[in-house]
């Protein structure tokens, strides 16, 4: 009797399918650079390195998110024209819900890389944004965070700490309350934190900072990947590095102020902007993800 039964069903099932997404990956790779690879490495999820009969290696991603794909090509080029900003992969095509763009060889993180990115990282927020919310140009309204949805609203009145309780806090609070990942009473906890900040113009932010999304790169340099660009405070991109953790984040976040100084108190201020990322990976992953973000909620104003 053969008792591999499910098991067994279940893992052909799945080789199979992940046959078929290769072969996808393949036809677009070379439907969007003309090229057909040469071979497709798996880097995890729908991501794959492929390498080109040119010589060149790009990274081909697929996002299955509705306008992920539009959100993310819009954010890599309006960041890329940002003076002194950080490196961004070169985005070669995209169509559909796919993206092709320049593979970086990996490297290592260095105090000296650290401190060259805080200054390229004040120099990219400075390079600014129209208004609060504000998309990358032709990049859609609705985008995603991960995989989760992010409405990129333009505020209207300049006023931060409205577009920021409307559009990133009231959100993600309701789908984890509709969720039951909080209960009502921890949703009016967090509903009633005091949202300030300094009175700044809106900076161009990445929007994803967490560690994951900065690629320390062989030439030295710490480069951005994954963005989803908008105009925000840039506190926030700060508040979600230091979040996560990142490598010589005194290094750079020492640079960082040294380039362009931060207002007074805003350590301080880090758990209010967490409040963003902890909610939607409350929403994303559940209960421990939102008891954190009720310990940032509780240790602010109310």
């Amino acid at each position: 009797m053969d008792n591999r039964g499910p098991t067994h069903a279940a893992q052909t099932t799945h080789a199979a399918e992940a046959a078929q997404t290769a072969q996808s990956a393949q036809a677009a790779t070379e439907q969007l650079t003309g090229l057909p690879p040469t071979s497709l490495r798996p880097l995890g999820g729908t991501v794959w390195e492929a390498h080109l009969p040119d010589g060149t290696q790009a990274v081909v991603k697929r996002h299955d998110t509705p306008n992920a794909a539009l959100a993310e090509a819009t954010s890599l080029t309006w960041l890329a024209t940002a003076e002194a900003a950080p490196p961004l992969p070169r985005l070669r095509h995209h169509a559909g819900p796919w993206l092709v763009m320049d593979r970086i060889e990996p490297g290592h993180p260095t105090p000296t890389a650290a401190e060259e990115f805080g200054r390229r990282l004040a120099a990219l927020h400075a390079s600014g944004a129209p208004a609060f919310g504000a998309p990358p140009p032709g990049g859609p309204t609705d985008a995603s965070i991960g995989l989760a949805p992010m409405r990129n609203t333009p505020s209207g009145n300049h006023n931060w700490a409205e577009w920021f309780t409307e559009h990133r806090i009231a959100p993600y609070t309701k789908l984890a309350l509709d969720a039951g990942t909080l209960t009502p009473a921890e949703a009016r906890t967090i509903e009633d934190v005091r949202v300030q900040a300094p009175d700044e113009p809106p900076a161009r932010l990445h929007g994803d900072l967490w560690s994951g999304n900065v690629h320390w790169a062989a030439d030295g340099r710490a480069w951005l990947i994954d963005p989803a660009a908008h105009g925000g405070h840039r506190e926030t991109d700060l508040a979600m590095l230091a979040l996560f953790g990142c490598p010589h984040l005194d290094r750079v976040l020492a640079a960082y102020h040294e380039a362009a100084p931060l207002a007074d108190g805003w350590r301080d201020r880090l758990p209010l902007h967490q409040l963003f990322p902890l909610l939607v990976h409350a929403v994303l992953f559940g209960r421990g993800y939102a008891q954190q973000a009720l310990s940032a909620a509780r240790s602010l104003p109310s």
